[in-house]
């Protein structure tokens, strides 16, 4: 499970730096630019992709690495804690794009994907060792 959670945490920081990258485009369409309901751009370049002038995909990838740091060191328990914060915000965030913006960012509902299933593998391997008998000794 270490090493699941270690390359998904991996693929979010990824994902979260492509996301950073389009916040700072200045020039040309995004590489994401889709159709009229899938524009990581206009996502990216809204006044939600900022919080206290900090860009949220700055926030996406200190909590990947953060969420690696735990994985990498089995603390399980203790990584429920950025997992479900993680999976929380980016409920909140999808909520904005479907329901405010109207436009969906790619870099975004990937990493929704992510950190939905290192939230659900992680809180499994924490249930299942408190559901797992202990062993004789």
């Amino acid at each position: 499970m270490k090493y699941t959670l270690i390359i998904l945490a991996l693929f979010g920081v990824i994902v979260s730096s492509l996301a950073l990258r389009e916040h700072y485009r200045e020039y040309g369409d995004a590489p994401c630019d889709i159709n009229a309901h899938w524009d990581c751009g206009i996502v990216n370049h809204s006044p939600y992709a900022m919080i206290a002038g900090i860009p949220v995909a700055v926030l996406g990838i200190a909590g990947y690495i953060l969420m690696g740091t735990l994985a990498f060191l089995r603390s399980y328990r203790l990584l429920l804690v950025p997992t479900f914060a993680g999976l929380s915000f980016s409920l909140y965030l999808a909520n904005i794009e479907a329901h405010v913006l109207g436009v969906w960012c790619v870099y975004c509902v990937i990493s929704l994907g992510i950190i939905s299933l290192m939230t659900l593998l992680n809180l499994g391997k924490v249930v299942s060792g408190f559901v797992r008998k202990p062993s004789p000794a």
